[in-house]
Order: structure tokens, then sequence, then C-alpha cells
């Protein structure tokens, strides 16, 4: 009897050569330029030295590009098994950081083992897009439509979303919620649903802003008005500010820009790495930046509408909207349009748990591509 791991007809399998022909090779071309434009900014901001960052950037990047194309030779109903037991895994994980976590910074967001320690809510990030993909792989249309079940995946998202704010960590919860959302939307959930949660959460706002932590609050209120605290909450979007300003509209040239080459903004290797381009390239640099992620993204959609089976549209999708969100929020955050949250610029600033998750979730698309264009549902 024919099961929802078999629900489409491939024939025979396909062959390593076939498998690499069908790879969608323009969208790997394409992370290798982000990739480029990372280790180039990180070897300025180092002054002019691939050592300590630019250099394991690429390491790490040429390691997780190999890893991308060996997954794309993966069958897809391996990642349709997989999807929920590595949901349960990383649920498990979030739920023992507060007793086993590494505490940094006021906060526990790190499990470690050994010399080797890892963030549970990245793991997440990958498991929840996986998981949602694989709960609409088996419903109907209709299905999709009722609501006793638009209630399971909402648990799906909210569950995580509360554990990591415990930890405390708001960007990883709001990147959840982001891409959650965008999921349901994408499976076909009706647009009514999606206004009685924005009326709830207006509602619950008293609620939500009493339970945020003290400089989670701060935060917010030197986002609404920065000039408050410039040397301390302020300070990082302040000095991010103004390396765009001086910028201009055609930059400082490479390695030229006196706010990194003298460190003025701060994470100027991770998270406020676009502050760095701006400055040294522009407003005409940033755009172009732009575009590429533009194109990367594009690119991951149309991936997604040739697929035919409905757990490879939505795995592509919720990757192409995961590389969407970090974008978004961190371009949002170093331009001062949202609150500082955290969340690194993709495959361009410096951060192996970051890589690894992003290149893990094109790895699944890939894979999805290559394997998902034959099939029903």
């Amino acid at each position: 009897m024919q099961t929802i791991y078999s629900a489409w007809n491939t024939g025979q399998p396909l062959a390593i050569g076939e498998k690499l022909r069908r790879v969608y090779w323009p969208v790997i071309l394409i992370v290798c330029v982000l990739a480029a434009v990372g280790a180039a900014t990180l070897y300025s901001v180092s002054g002019g030295s691939f050592q300590p960052w630019a250099e394991r950037h690429t390491l790490r990047f040429l390691i997780m590009l190999a890893v991308v194309v060996a997954m794309s030779t993966v069958r897809l109903e391996v990642w349709i098994k997989l999807a929920y037991p590595v949901y349960g895994i990383a649920l498990l994980m979030l739920m023992l950081v507060p007793f086993v976590g590494v505490e940094a910074l006021g906060a526990k967001r790190w499990i470690g083992a050994g010399a080797i320690s890892f963030q549970p809510s990245e793991l997440m990030k990958l498991a929840l897009v996986a998981a949602l993909a694989r709960y609409y792989f088996r419903l109907s249309q209709d299905q999709v439509r009722r609501l006793r079940y638009v209630l399971p995946p909402l648990a799906m998202i909210c569950v995580p979303v509360l554990l990591t704010l415990q930890q405390p960590d708001l960007g990883s919860a709001a990147l959840f919620i982001a891409l959650g959302l965008a999921l349901m939307f994408l499976a076909g959930v009706p647009l009514r649903y999606f206004a009685f949660g924005a009326i709830a959460a207006v509602v619950a706002l008293p609620a939500i802003w009493s339970g945020l932590h003290g400089y989670q609050k701060r935060r917010i209120e030197v986002f609404l008005n920065p000039g408050t605290d410039p040397l301390g909450a302020g300070y990082h979007i302040t000095q991010s500010k103004i390396a765009f300003g001086a910028g201009g509209l055609a930059g400082k040239g490479f390695m030229h820009g006196t706010q990194s080459q003298l460190d003025f903004v701060p994470e100027k290797h991770t998270d406020f790495i676009a502050s760095i381009i701006g400055e040294e390239w522009g407003f005409t640099g940033m755009m172009l930046l732009v575009a590429i992620y533009a194109a990367l993204i594009l690119m991951m959609m149309l991936m997604a509408r040739r697929c035919e089976n409905r757990f490879a549209r939505l795995a592509i999708a919720g990757s192409a909207m995961t590389f969407f969100v970090y974008v978004f929020i961190n371009l949002a955050m170093v331009t001062g349009l949202v609150p500082v949250v955290g969340i690194p610029l993709p495959l361009v600033s410096y951060g192996g748990t970051s890589m690894t998750t992003l290149m893990i979730g094109l790895g699944v698309a890939m894979s999805a591509y290559v394997h998902g264009r034959d099939g029903r549902r």
C-alpha cells in the first residue's frame, strides 16, 4: 500500500550524474558571491588580514558548499521521515538550555560539550521549516483551510517561541514567528486567520511588554529615541547610522571606512557588517547587495514553483523565507528601523552557527528541487 512517503512515482532512482545535473547551479553561484562579499569585508575590517575572520569564514563556506552539493543527492523521502524527529530533538534541546546551557552576556542560549558549543535555536530554525512542510504535506487544500488544522502548526510555532523567550533570545523568537507564519501562508491558510492573530497580538501587547526583560525594554525605548542613551544602549545603532551616512552614494572605498578601521562600530564582523559595507561602498554598494539577495530569494521561489511535490515546494520556500527574514531583520536593525535583536547578515557575517544553519537549509532545498519535480501532492 502506498504511503505518504512514496506518494509520488519517480520511476528508477536517479543516477548521481543526473542528480548533479538537476542541481540549480545559479543559486549555488549566488551564494558563492555572497560568501565572497563576506570574506572581502572581513578582510577589510581586520585591517587587511585574512586572520582572524576571513580565512575561517571562507573555509567554513567551502566545507558547507560541499555539504550542500552532497545533500542534493539525498532522496526527498529521507527529509520527510526526519522532519518530525529532528523537530522533537530541537525542542528537547531548547528545554534543556535553562538547565545545562552556557551563560554569556546574561543569557543562556548555548549548549556546550567540551570544546564544542552550539545554539539549539539554530537547529530549531531548520526543524520548524521541515516539520511544517511535513505537516502540510499530508493535508488536502480543503483541510488546510479548516480551523482544526490551523491549530497544530500554531502550537508547533508557539512552543519554541516561548522557550527561546525564556533564554532570553528575542531575535530567534521573532524569526520563528516570521518563518512559521510565512510557511502557513504559503501552504494556503486563509488570510482571515492571520487577521484574527494580528488583532490578538495587539490586544496582548501590554502582557508582552510586561514579560520582557529590562534590557529588552531598554532596547525598544532606545529604538524609539536613540538619542536618550547614545553612549549606552543606543551606541550600536548611532555608530551604524554614522557609518552609513559617511558612505554616501559611492562609499569611501575598500578598507577606507573610518568607522570600521577605528573600531567605532561594535560587532563589525557579525551583526553590523552591513554598516561596514555601507560605509565602504555607499548606497550603490548596498543596493547591489540587496539585489543579490533578492535574486537568490526569487530564484529559490522559482525552484519551489517548479516542484510538484508539496513537501518539496514548502521546504524550498521555507529556506527562501529563512534568507529573506534574516536579511530583512538585519538590514532593518542596522538602519534603526527595528530594535537591535542580534540577527546576522546571511553568508556575509562571520559566524559558523548561522552559516551552517542556512547552508543545511539550502541543502535540503536543493535536494527537494532535484527530487521533487516528478511527484504528486
